[in-house]
């Protein structure tokens, strides 16, 4: 039998048992316990080979959800308070994620390949949204909103543990490189598909006034608004970031410029997704600069480790177990068809787009292999969408919706290795002599890119690191002793 919770977390029972109030203490340790722990769980899922991602979704899970289904009388090690008070993390994650994913839309080699890719990637990505809406909406019988919403995450691909898979494999080929541009172009289409979905998500959950130009189309307009200020921001950072200015200071500049921009969204009330991406593409495009996202990508660790622990922390675990249901099945049931759905959605989506532009079989048989994980911007937009469906009077369908992409984010960082390794092998992309060479650096993924880069790869977030820092203090040093000279 379980006890009567009086909602107070392990933290604040140790805090107040000392005779201390301090709300400070209590935020500042919180977050010492997310990294810290989620840094222990990446130890574990390291010797099973799995990203770290999943070892900050299960620490978050750890942290409170399975805390508040046990018999003690505690409501989880993290304060209700604190996690409540740091959805600003999930807007910043969010911005990170999205200029990241604007670097590998170089225009230079969209017009090597772009029209193949560009095909490819809309029949695989508009396949997978198809499926899990029929599944959702005609088959389980869930609201229409969140068909969408749902339906438009089974779009995106997560990128790293395909890629950790390429270069452990020092595969190499057509197929390799078609992958990685279909990769690359895979969490666009996603970013536009969620933008639409969640405006006619508003429009359906506003009060009962249906569709009218309020409910669907100023939510298109604000989306249109934060895209222009994120070009804008683009030609800012080019003007605020010339190459003569130091590492420290160019990282300061490009942090504060996205915090900015996710502040305005903030006051719009809009995603910084989008704008975001665009941001990054227009900055990529005309400085070819892409330092500053290894720079980024050097400092945004803690900040995802800090995010995916929390979203790990909003898992309805008890929803998920207790056999609650959402539309005519239990929501672990909706969790496995979706899962079982986009893998067939993607697969077959390749196999289409790979036939309409003529690619060779061993490409067009085995490319969905390699789109099966899920993690990062499907999280984020979950994250997203559940805050807007709770601001709607929809808090069930939040945490269905969280629910759903991390149960499922989670089997996908289990089994998109070993689908994406099979890949390789039957399209003979390693295993030969002429793919001996190690994979070289393409113009879709960049050496230190992604959030959930493992440490048993050739650069590990660590070394990527220490590489950085070394490197800017040879700088310092040389210009501390030209100003002495």
């Amino acid at each position: 039998m379980f006890l009567v919770k009086d909602g107070v977390s392990l933290i604040e029972k140790i805090v107040s048992s000392l005779g201390i109030d301090s709300p400070t203490a209590i935020i500042i340790i919180s977050i010492a316990v997310i990294l810290f722990f989620g840094f222990l769980m990446t130890r574990l899922t390291k010797k099973l080979k799995l990203p770290n991602v999943t070892a900050y979704i299960i620490m978050g899970i750890l942290l409170v959800p399975l805390w508040k289904m046990l018999p003690v009388d505690i409501n989880g090690i993290i304060p209700e308070s604190v996690i409540n008070g740091m959805d600003f993390v999930s807007d910043i994650a969010l911005a990170f994620i999205a200029f990241s994913v604007g670097e590998y839309f170089k225009l230079d080699d969209l017009k090597k390949s772009g029209r193949k890719i560009l095909i490819i990637t809309l029949c695989e990505a508009m396949m997978a949204f198809a499926l899990v809406f029929i599944l959702c909406f005609l088959l389980l019988g869930i609201d229409l909103s969140f068909s969408l919403v749902l339906a438009s995450l089974a779009s995106a691909t997560a990128p790293a543990s395909t890629i950790m898979t390429i270069r452990q494999t020092k595969a190499k080929g057509e197929y390799v490189n078609t992958l990685l541009e279909v990769i690359a172009a895979d969490d666009m289409v996603a970013l536009i598909l969620y933008s639409i979905a969640i405006s006619i998500c508003l429009a359906l959950t506003a009060g009962g006034s249906g569709i009218t130009f309020n409910s669907i189309g100023m939510p298109i307009i604000k989306n249109l608004i934060t895209v222009v200020i994120g070009i804008s921001f683009g030609f800012l950072l080019k003007l605020l970031l010339p190459r003569t200015r130091t590492t420290d200071n160019r990282l300061i500049i490009a942090i504060a410029v996205l915090f900015l921009f996710c502040g305005i969204c903030a006051l719009l009330e809009q995603s910084p997704l989008l704008g975001c991406m665009f941001m990054s593409v227009v900055y990529i495009n005309i400085t070819k600069d892409d330092k500053l996202f290894k720079q980024l990508n050097y400092f945004s660790p803690p900040i995802m480790l800090v995010f995916f622990v929390m979203s790990g922390m909003k898992f309805n675990l008890e929803a998920f177990t207790n056999m609650s249901k959402i539309g005519y099945v239990p929501l672990f049931v909706a969790a496995i068809c979706y899962f079982v759905v986009r893998i067939i959605a993607k697969y077959f989506g390749a196999f289409i787009g790979c036939q309409t532009v003529k690619q060779p079989k061993r490409v067009r048989n085995y490319l969905g292999l390699g789109l099966i994980p899920q993690a990062g911007v499907a999280i984020g937009l979950a994250y997203m969408g559940a805050r807007i469906f709770t601001k709607q009077g929809y808090p069930e369908l939040g945490d269905s919706l969280q629910t759903i992409i991390l149960a499922s984010s989670i089997l996908y960082e289990i089994v998109g290795p070993g689908l994406s390794k099979l890949g390789l092998y039957l399209s003979k992309s390693y295993g030969n002599e002429e793919s001996k060479p190690v994979i070289a650096e393409t113009p879709a993924i960049s050496e230190t890119t992604n959030l959930d880069l493992q440490e048993n790869q050739e650069v590990t977030p660590e070394d990527a690191y220490n590489e950085a820092a070394e490197e800017f203090y040879k700088e310092k040093d040389i210009r501390d002793h030209i100003n002495k000279e």
